[in-house]
């Protein structure tokens, strides 16, 4: 079987190598890893009460306001100040939406999107300062999200369900 759940052309009886079999499988522990790691930080924010106010010790809106002047987009923290409780429910909502999309693998490409998106965001305003630049965590996550906004998730999920379903009906 390819990555979509279809045999591939290996001839009768030809067996697949290792290395074949492996590049199916690829990004399913990706998927895995970016899914857990979304639904955690999304249930974690909204189980926060301190992160979901607009002020006080471990706040969306302290945090805000301590990157506003470091940040590569200082009028994208302007906007989440307007109302930094708004602002945290999105963002934990987002996380949480991201996370379930990618690992049931349901929209997968667009759940990606998302969580490349909501990464961008986040080291734009909130990593951006960190020097060397690798010790911002966002930007790792950014580009963890891009194979699978590329291949979405052909192996043990919705969206390969429904499409063999599609394919079988016609």
């Amino acid at each position: 079987m390819n990555g979509y759940g279809e045999r591939g052309s290996y001839g009768l009886g030809e067996r697949r190598t290792l290395k074949e079999q492996a590049g199916t499988y690829a990004l399913l522990p990706l998927r895995i890893f970016l899914g857990v790691t979304f639904v955690y930080a999304g249930l974690d924010k909204l189980t926060d009460s301190a992160f979901l106010s607009a002020t006080g010790s471990g706040s969306i809106g302290e945090m805000m306001r301590g990157v506003r002047d470091s940040s590569a987009i200082p009028a994208l923290v302007d906007l989440a100040l307007k109302s930094p409780e708004g602002f945290g429910y999105a963002i934990a909502i987002g996380e949480l939406l991201v996370g379930l999309g990618t690992l049931v693998g349901l929209w997968a490409r667009l759940a990606a999107l998302g969580g490349a998106l909501i990464s961008l965001s986040l080291w734009l305003t909130v990593s951006w300062q960190a020097t060397p630049y690798y010790y911002g965590n966002d930007l790792p996550y950014l580009m963890a999200w891009l194979p699978l906004v590329l291949a979405g998730a052909p192996l043990f999920s919705a969206d390969a369900f429904f499409a063999s379903r599609r394919r079988r009906s016609m």
